[in-house]
């Protein structure tokens, strides 16, 4: 296609967007549609791309006449619309570009094309449990999931399920955990499986995300066998579904609204994790919300200090296992605590970053390093807009330059290290631009700023009073 061929299709695809927005809505246009590209529409037929297998199988099924129609619109007759998964620098195998076609009459699935599909359900009734389902973390058990008031009756409630005895009344069921991302969902329903395997391991149990029942359910409808499909979810014991927030799509939410219900009634227990309580899951609809929130809904809220300090006292004694040669001071451990309020994931990923500076850096491990290191991570967002005119105050008044000399041509070097600290601080501690930040600094190349935020980073691994003195402004800005 020519430049202008490509320019013109983008345009007729906003269109088109536009078309499937205003007729599916934003919440289904985006969790279908947002990352579908145009490739090129030539001889009567257009080819678009998404970036998942998923993606594409799901469309196929479920919007392939409404695509064609919307295409039609702006684009005239089609005779097909090419689905394909686009892969950014990495070569397709054969069968993975075999051809999938949107056909105007009815939309059948090739019977010669040898992409990985959907299996059918008969075929995931000879297999194991396990490779049904999402694969389980085997560091995730109750034994390493640490408690504290945030997370004390989720906790409880998943111990209670994964201790009950086969046969007998379950005490709540569902039972629905929600909360962010990071504050331990995942962790207790690879707990409950592990444990539940452990005791009773003659039954049924599956751990699953929403997007992989949607993979089985697709491969059922591509089969013609839903009765596979509902015989096998519905044989389960003990069932497990994370990231509940991503099940999308009517039918899908209908098919596992039966399910839900058949294994109810069976006095089966159901554990599901999301990210929202059931009353602000819009894609589902109100039978199933009023069967959700008929269990125990319970949410678990961002740890408490004593929670963080013990969370990061865990994964320190568990990297000095690894590298004896580890030490970090606990005024360094209490600072993390007191700086970084959100869950497992954010602790660890703070205390690696201080360790691994320190490391790189070879600066001494002290709390003005880990509040550099980790300046961005403040929970209030408000306190990490620093501004150059900040930076600029702060190193004057600190090194006793006027700021027009900071701004100057000056090569002084009572001028000149003053002013490559300015840049360095202004390049860790603003979103700026190199060009943008040499342009605050007296209209400066790029590669000057450049220059000048590699030579502070290798003085300060040598000098050890420059380290500190760095760490000391970067506290004074904080506080401007």
């Amino acid at each position: 296609m020519t430049d202008a061929a490509v320019i013109e299709l983008k345009q007729s695809w906003g269109r088109i967007a536009q078309r499937l927005k205003a007729e599916l809505g934003d919440d289904l246009y985006t969790s279908w549609f947002a990352r579908m590209e145009p490739e090129e529409c030539v001889d009567g037929r257009l080819a678009v791309s998404v970036p998942t297998r998923f993606l594409r199988n799901w469309i196929e099924t479920h919007y392939a006449q409404k695509l064609l129609k919307a295409s039609e619109a702006e684009l005239g007759h089609l005779d097909n619309v090419h689905v394909k998964v686009r892969t950014r620098g990495v070569p397709q195998r054969p069968q993975d570009v075999a051809e999938r076609r949107i056909i105007r009459d009815e939309m059948q699935p090739e019977p010669q094309t040898r992409m990985a599909q959907p299996q059918p359900a008969q075929a995931l009734l000879h297999q194991p449990t396990g490779e049904r389902g999402s694969p389980l973390d085997p560091h995730q058990t109750f034994h390493s999931f640490i408690t504290g008031g945030s997370n004390r009756l989720a906790h409880a409630a998943a111990q209670r399920i994964s201790e009950s005895q086969p046969g007998l009344p379950v005490s709540f069921n569902p039972l629905f955990i929600h909360s962010a991302a990071g504050l331990g969902k995942t962790h207790l329903l690879n707990a409950i499986a592990w444990r539940v395997r452990e005791r009773h391991p003659e039954r049924k149990v599956l751990f699953i995300t929403a997007e992989r029942f949607m993979y089985h359910f697709i491969g059922a409808l591509r089969s013609r066998d839903t009765i596979g499909f509902k015989d096998f979810f519905q044989s389960i014991d003990v069932l497990l579904i994370d990231d509940f927030q991503f099940l999308q799509g009517k039918s899908m939410t209908q098919e596992f609204y039966h399910t839900f219900n058949s294994l109810v009634d069976a006095k089966r227990q159901i554990v599901i994790a999301a990210d929202a309580p059931p009353a602000q899951l819009d894609a589902i609809d109100q039978r199933m919300r009023s069967r959700l929130m008929g269990g125990l809904v319970v949410d678990i809220e961002l740890p408490e200090l004593d929670l963080r300090r013990e969370i990061l006292a865990r994964r320190l004694a568990e990297v000095a296992k690894r590298d004896p040669q580890i030490r970090v001071d606990p005024d360094v451990v209490e600072f993390i605590a007191n700086k970084v309020q959100g869950g497992g994931r954010e602790l660890e990923g703070a205390l690696n970053r201080v360790i691994a500076h320190q490391q790189f850096s070879h600066a001494p491990l002290s709390v003005d390093l880990a509040a550099m290191v980790l300046r961005d991570m403040s929970a209030n967002p408000d306190q990490c807009r620093v501004r150059i005119d900040d930076i600029l105050k702060v190193i004057g008044r600190h090194y006793n330059v006027a700021r027009a000399d900071l701004l100057s041509p000056r090569r002084a070097r009572s001028v000149v290290v003053p002013r490559q600290i300015g840049m360095y601080l202004a390049k860790k501690l603003t979103p700026r631009s190199l060009p943008e930040i040499g342009r605050r600094f007296g209209g400066r190349d790029h590669s000057t700023v450049l220059h000048a935020v590699r030579k502070i980073e290798e003085l300060m691994k040598s000098d050890d009073r420059l380290a500190r003195e760095v760490a000391l402004l970067v506290r004074l800005i904080e506080q401007q």
